[in-house]
């Protein structure tokens, strides 16, 4: 048994490892739509928001059995590693997720990181791994799906009718990535509000600037990911109050992918959330009209975001993802005992 480390370059062995991934998911949650081959090689690379990341590989004479993909936030939670290990489904149970994890834990403190956390699926081997490694579960995430040919004209104009009267003194822009620049510093600051949003506590506020901006859009252009923003401007102060964005990609152009909807503290109450999604429902039937699904996700706490896709017609997609975290050092204990 040998870990090695890997990167997207590294062709035969990144495409194993996607096929690992790709395995595990259809046995864990085969009705949600899976990430692609390219955007799953720039996640190897960089994450969502250009945080660093290293990946690495499990080997023996049978073959790669497993890998593991370790972020190491450069810029904010430099307390955390966040992993995301994978083991082929029938070859797990024989030890490799646990080899691979505590080979995560040494490089996450190698790098000065107390705690390592990740997500796994309920009901699934991941989950079963994690509370066997002595994890704490925290927040759940569930996702939603909506199928846009099952809201009817009516009902959307009678929400549209609502959410103007409610959000009147404010303007509709929209624009496909990359962000224009004289709007960086703003996307950045409702970036920032999304701390409001239920978190474990263990998450410290990330760090959303002008440049994490033109990180993210990078990323996008680099998955070949088409992005939409539709934000609503205040009308007085010319200050954005809040956004949307959908990505879509290339090879699943009938899958539309909720990146982020979010309203400025001072913003709020004035159903902008709702108008946001309303107009972007009616953008993507414009500019990408083989779009017959949309893809979110939220805290179960989150009850007011949830309450606005379900008057949408969201429904509950796939099983419920949630939040684990275990001290590295323990895991590294564990290994020497």
């Amino acid at each position: 048994m040998r870990i090695e480390r890997f990167g997207a370059q590294d062709g035969r062995r990144a495409d194993a490892c996607y096929e690992i991934f790709r395995a595990t998911r259809t046995v864990d949650e085969p009705d949600v739509p899976l990430m692609s081959r390219r955007v799953f090689g720039v996640l190897l690379t960089t994450g969502w928001v250009g945080d660093p990341r290293e990946t690495w590989l499990l080997a023996d004479d049978d073959g790669i059995a497993g890998w593991y993909l370790l972020e190491l936030p450069a810029r904010d939670n430099r307390h955390l590693g966040f992993a995301d290990i994978a083991v082929r489904p029938e070859r797990q149970r024989r030890g490799f997720g646990t080899a691979l994890l505590r080979h995560a834990a040494t490089r996450a403190v190698a790098d000065g990181r107390r705690l390592l956390t990740g997500y796994a699926l309920a009901g699934t081997a991941g989950e079963a791994f994690a509370r066997g490694a002595g994890a704490t579960g925290g927040q759940t995430e569930i996702r939603r799906a909506m199928d846009t040919g099952t809201i009817s004209a009516e009902r959307v104009a009678g929400l549209l009718a609502g959410t103007e009267r409610a959000s009147a003194g404010y303007s509709l822009v929209s624009w496909t990535a990359p962000t224009p620049e004289e709007y960086l510093d703003q996307v950045a600051a409702i970036n920032r509000a999304l701390h409001d949003a239920p978190h474990d506590p263990s998450i410290e506020e990330t760090v959303w600037d002008a440049a994490r901006v033109v990180a993210t859009d990078r990323r996008i252009r680099r998955q070949g990911v088409r992005a939409y923003t539709v934000p609503a401007r205040h009308d007085a102060s010319g200050e954005l109050g809040g956004l949307t964005q959908v990505e879509v990609g290339l090879e699943r152009p009938e899958w539309a992918f909720q990146a982020l909807t979010a309203v400025g503290r001072a913003h709020r109450g004035h159903r902008l959330g709702l108008r946001l999604k309303l107009a972007m429902l009616e953008l993507l039937a414009r500019q990408e009209p083989r779009v017959a699904h949309l893809l979110t996700s939220n805290t179960a706490t989150n009850t007011h975001m949830i309450s606005i896709n379900s008057e949408l017609g969201y429904y509950v997609l796939g099983k419920a993802a949630r939040s684990w975290e275990l001290p590295a050092a323990r895991v590294i204990g564990t290994a020497q005992s």
